[in-house]
This record gives structure tokens, sequence and C-alpha cells, in this order.
């Protein structure tokens, strides 16, 4: 490989941003859909509330008659608030965008979708998986769907110590419980649990396989510059390497951070609009011990 090819690879241009923005409405439109049939046609006629605000929206309509996706859109706009304040309009963007999308086609689409009024389990194991399609596409192109996500985020200001999953973990059972007292229903907290495993199990599967912890490596010549964003952003930990290239001599910087699997798009998309042309290699992680992850054991195998 000549110098010349080495240098025409390095300087080559990032992917056409109208290409990029096509792609976002694609995945943004198709996922939103896909959400909307989980909601209209599975959870909410079998007063299912899988966590989250659209939980709390559900148990709304359910309650007072209230649409769905507008009472999701009013709950996030206190919390898009905050997301200004803390982690400022690129981080917001994305997910105002995607969130009101979703919440659009759930209230219109709820007057024509068939509604399915079987088998409860069948409901909760169907509308977990087109929840979990849904936002694993939304996830894909490095946005979320607000509500759990920011309150996750903004805990996680205040608690560093404890991870972001944890704090989602807990604000989605407070939101099943919730239901399941409006429902006046035991089940419907079951059935809701069953939902929303089956829905984390598929974002899962749809963004990486069955393996949730990733580990990240980025070659670039902006290592300082891309960790201290993926440190904001994400508030993920980025350890620096310095390397050197076996063909080019050039001295540049390996980051190595390890992540859960539905942040791996965002890191990738923070790497590539600070450097053009990084080197990134996402692997899967086994076990993972420390903050943010697993905590360490006395017993060591």
């Amino acid at each position: 490989m000549s110098e010349k090819t080495i240098k025409k690879r390095t300087n080559s241009t990032p992917k056409d941003p109208m290409r990029q923005l096509v792609a976002d409405a694609f995945f943004f439109i198709v996922g939103s859909a896909l959400y909307a049939i989980s909601v209209n046609c599975f959870t909410a006629p079998n007063h299912i509330a899988p966590g989250g605000v659209t939980g709390l929206a559900t148990v709304g309509n359910y309650l007072f008659g209230l649409p769905i996706g507008t009472t999701v859109i009013l709950l996030n706009i206190p919390l898009f608030i905050l997301s200004l304040i803390f982690f400022g309009k690129k981080f917001l963007f994305r997910t105002v965008v995607a969130t009101v999308l979703a919440s659009v086609v759930i209230d219109i689409t709820a007057g024509f979708l068939p509604v399915y009024s079987g088998d409860k389990l069948l409901a909760a194991l169907f509308g977990g998986v087109f929840s979990g399609a849904g936002l694993g596409l939304v996830f894909i192109r490095g946005a979320t769907t607000g509500g759990v996500d920011i309150i996750g985020k903004l805990m996680k200001l205040k608690f560093p110590h404890i991870s972001m999953g944890s704090f989602m973990l807990v604000l989605d059972m407070m939101v099943v419980i919730v239901a399941g007292i409006a429902y006046k229903s035991i089940e419907s907290v079951l059935y809701a649990i069953i939902a929303f495993y089956i829905s984390s199990k598929a974002i899962d599967y749809l963004l990486y396989g069955t393996t949730n912890n990733k580990m990240i490596q980025i070659v670039t010549d902006k290592g300082r510059e891309i960790a201290k964003a993926i440190t904001n952003e994400t508030s993920r930990g980025v350890t620096i390497l310095p390397v050197t290239g076996g063909y080019t001599g050039k001295e540049r910087s390996m980051l190595l951070c390890v992540t859960r699997a539905n942040e791996v798009a965002l890191i990738m998309r923070i790497a590539r609009s600070i450097d053009e042309n990084p080197f990134i290699i996402v692997s899967q992680a086994g076990d993972v011990f420390g903050l943010g992850f697993k905590p360490h054991r006395g017993d060591v195998i």
C-alpha cells in the first residue's frame, strides 16, 4: 500500500449529511410505527403498562381518557428543559425528534390499528417484542425516547457511584407498581414485568446480539477531545493509550471504553463527529466488574 493511498483513505470525507438525515428519518419512522403497534394493539388495551413515561401515559389514558402520545410529550417537556440545562442541545435534539415522532404516531394510529384482546400473556410477549424492536431502531441512530433515560442521566449526576441502569430499573418498576394500583390487578404488574423483560432483550438482540456489555476501541488523532465528549454525554469512563501505526509509524491515541449495547451507536456518533475517520473496533465483553457494572466479589474464579 502506497503512502498516497494511505493519505487518500485518511482524508476521506464522512458520510453525506443528507444521507444520514434520510437514514435517521427512516429508522425513527419505522421504529415509531413498531412502538405504536406495541402500545395500541397489545399493551394499553390489555391494561399492561411496561414502565417508563409511556407506562404513566397508559395509566392516564385508562383513568382519564387522555391520549397516550400527547401525554407522553407533556410529561417529557420538563425533562427536555432539564436536559437542555445539564446536557446541552446536541444531546437533546435527536431525543426530542424521536420522542415527538413516536408520540404522534401512537395517537394517529390509535383509531384504526386492530386491538388484540385474547390471551394476556401473548399480549405481553408481542407487546414486548414490538416495543423492543421499535426502540432498538431508535437507539441504533443514537437517540432515545426520553423519559426514564433522561431521568437516569440526571440521577447519575447526583449519584455517580450508582449505575444508570440501576436507576432506570427502579424507575420502571415504580411505574409498573403504580399501574398495578390503578388497574387494581396484580396480574397487570406481572404481565408488565414480562413485557418489559422481553422488550429489553429484543433491544439488546437487535443492536448487538445477546451480550449487553461492549468494548469499544477507537484509534484517533483526537483522543482527548473524543474521550471528554464521551464522558460528558454518556458518563462512561474512557482510558487513553498511546499507540504507534505499524506501517506509517505515526503516533496516535487509542481510546478504550466499556459500555452497554444501547450506548454504542451514540459513542460511535460522538467519535465520528470529532474525527472524520477514526478506526473503531466494537467487540463483546463478557463479565465486567467495576463502577457502572458488576460489583467486585470476594471470591475470584
